[in-house]
């Protein structure tokens, strides 16, 4: 079993309302809001440490929370802070998961080249002269896996934490099968 440190989750929920967002960029204490620079308000908070974009259509996107969990805080956090500063929230926001950034270390160091040539020229793009990673893209689970010859790899593209686990079992797998990682 891989073992994988969630690194991003990048979620979106939708509050069923249009926002006011000078109105809310007033209200919220260091929000930042440019709409000549970026269509939405930008909003930290420390706890969990997550940054929620919120869009004049209502939708928000959390990103940067290192699990569901701190998604659903962090975006309850934030429903809060702009109930409580006079927005009228239609709907509890129902949270949906777009994609999930996990690392892992393979635990040795990975040939790329002949790794390359044993994964699949169609599945791969390995350019070391313009990236020192392989770019592997897996059909099931649908993720990107990227592979460093550290043997440290990063696993994108996953809607759920078990999604991740499951592509590094696997590539894991292959790499041990083709003789490739000891």
């Amino acid at each position: 079993m891989a073992v994988i440190k969630i690194e991003n989750v990048v979620a979106s929920a939708s509050l069923g309302a249009e926002l006011d967002l000078r109105a809310i960029a007033l209200m919220l204490d260091g929000a930042e809001y440019e709409p000549e620079q970026f269509p939405g308000l930008v909003y930290r908070l420390k706890e969990p440490k997550t940054a929620t974009l919120l869009f004049r259509s209502g939708k928000v996107v959390c990103t940067g929370a290192k699990s569901l969990e701190q998604v659903k805080i962090a975006v309850s956090k934030v429903v809060k802070q702009i109930e409580s500063a006079g927005v009228v929230v239609k709907n509890e926001p129902e949270i949906v998961v777009q994609n999930i950034v996990a690392t892992s270390n393979l635990g040795a160091k990975i040939n790329l080249n002949a790794t390359a040539i044993t994964l699949g020229l169609e599945k791969v793009e390995y350019e070391p002269e313009q990236f020192p990673g392989l770019v592997y893209r897996l059909e099931s689970p649908k993720v990107v896996m990227l592979l460093f010859g550290s043997g440290k790899l990063v696993c994108t593209g996953a809607r759920r934490p078990e999604d991740a686990e499951t592509a590094v079992d696997k590539i894991t797998e292959e790499l041990k099968a083709a003789g490739l990682l000891a």
